[in-house]
């Protein structure tokens, strides 16, 4: 099974991939190519890194199951929870008054439409739970619901959990090629033989031998294939979804209350937003939920996106006034990182994890039969990439290198997608 592999993106879909792939084939044959001059400086390192087991679509529910048990098997395996902030977590919606009970979506709204999982009954906490976050500013006429069971949520520091995944695969063998993009194809009678790519800041061209192609370049997946395969007559449906973050130091929060667990909270805000808020081990809160679709997509090979000042402010001012402290809401917290992140979305809701077939790749490219070769993409993954990116990572590896499936993925395949556009 060792047909020379090339994945491009370095993202968490990437390099779990290689991860696992390397776990079953030469690793030395395992190449990575990463456009951004900084390692996880989208989505992989800048979302929340929330974990469920069960608030999935129906014909991607069996693969966020499996990944939610990986996620928890590669914690106990590897020590998670010290090397990249493993912890079970309670879930909870908090409405600031019985109006906003009534009337105001919440934050994980938009998580679960139209997913399989009915909205969990919730449990009304009193202020007195063991359950309720210590570094919430409690209202009076406030309500905290329990809205997961035990054991079906949890989070990760994403970008830490990077870091190890990419660290382990070159470890083994995987060779890392950053920051270089990936510019053209090369054929052998016609059979996809290799990639030819180039330094972003050198401009030294390089080209790897490549029987087995995968892209996993998030929103960037379609401009990917459409460089490397001109002449097809399709599109890799990918857009984006931008989110800005704030990652906080908050008093109320630290090792001395880590005992009571970390909380994941849903709410809304008067700005007409959802805030999702992570309380983290190592004393750090995430806080977002500021998400848009018209934020123009910015160039990977720039490094990260440069956050919008007015959304930034606009999150300082939930933020204080969700975690603050007093009647005057006094600001105690420190901001430790502002953060603007690209997820990939599809139409459909659910990612792409799927062989291209040779049909699709135009008049010139075909691949070598079965496990010998092939061009897959996953992607698409929207909200739910960190959640799902170490199922996907198992599940390509063994659909590319022909081994028995862990998880259905069929109604992920490129030829569903196209069939909804």
């Amino acid at each position: 099974m060792s047909s020379e592999t090339i994945i491009i993106g370095a993202g968490i879909i990437g390099v779990s991939t290689a991860y696992y792939l390397s776990q079953h084939q030469d690793p030395t044959t395992i190449h990575i190519v990463e456009t951004s001059p900084e390692l996880f400086s989208s989505a992989s390192g800048f979302s929340g890194g929330f974990l469920a087991k069960d608030w999935f679509y129906p014909r991607v529910a069996d693969l966020g199951a499996f990944s939610f048990e990986e996620h928890r098997r590669l914690a106990e395996q590897h020590n998670g929870k010290e090397k990249w902030g493993y912890s079970p977590t309670i879930c909870l919606s908090y409405y600031a008054s019985e109006e906003a009970r009534k009337g105001q979506k919440r934050g994980d709204d938009w998580l679960r439409d139209g997913t399989s999982r009915a909205d969990a009954a919730p449990v009304i906490l009193d202020s007195k739970s063991n359950k309720t976050p210590t570094w919430l500013w409690r209202n009076k006429g406030d309500q905290i619901e329990l809205i997961s069971a035990e054991g079906t949520t949890a989070q990760v520091d994403p970008l830490r959990l990077c870091h190890f995944l990419l660290k382990e695969s070159m470890k083994r063998g995987v060779k890392l090629h950053q920051p270089a993009k990936a510019v053209s194809v090369k054929t052998e009678k016609g059979v996809l033989a290799g990639v030819r790519i180039v330094n972003v800041e050198t401009d030294v061209w390089t080209e790897l031998p490549c029987k087995r192609l995968i892209i996993a370049a998030g929103c960037w997946t379609g401009e990917v294939f459409r460089a490397l395969f001109p002449k097809s007559n399709v599109e890799i449906p990918i857009k984006s979804l931008a989110g800005h973050s704030l990652v906080l130091k908050s008093p109320r929060w630290h090792a001395g209350v880590e005992s009571n667990g970390c909380h994941a909270v849903f709410t809304s805000h008067k700005n007409l937003f959802c805030p999702e808020i992570f309380s983290r081990l190592g004393g750090h809160i995430y806080f977002a939920g500021l998400n848009s679709s018209t934020l123009p997509l910015q160039d990977p090979a720039k490094g990260k996106a440069t956050p919008y000042k007015e959304n930034i402010d606009q999150l300082r001012e939930a933020a204080t006034a969700i975690l603050g402290r007093g009647e005057k809401i006094e600001n105690d917290m420190v901001v430790v990182r502002e953060g603007l992140c690209f997820r990939p979305v599809t139409s459909r809701g659910t990612p792409i994890i799927s062989r291209i077939r040779d049909r699709y790749l135009g008049p010139e490219v075909a691949t070598s039969p079965g496990s010998e070769g092939g061009v897959f993409v996953a992607s698409g993954h929207g909200p739910w990439g960190i959640s799902m990116s170490l199922g996907t990572g198992v599940v390509l590896a063994e659909l590319a290198q022909g081994r028995r499936l862990s998880a259905d993925i069929s109604g992920l395949a490129f030829e569903v997608d196209q069939a909804e556009l």
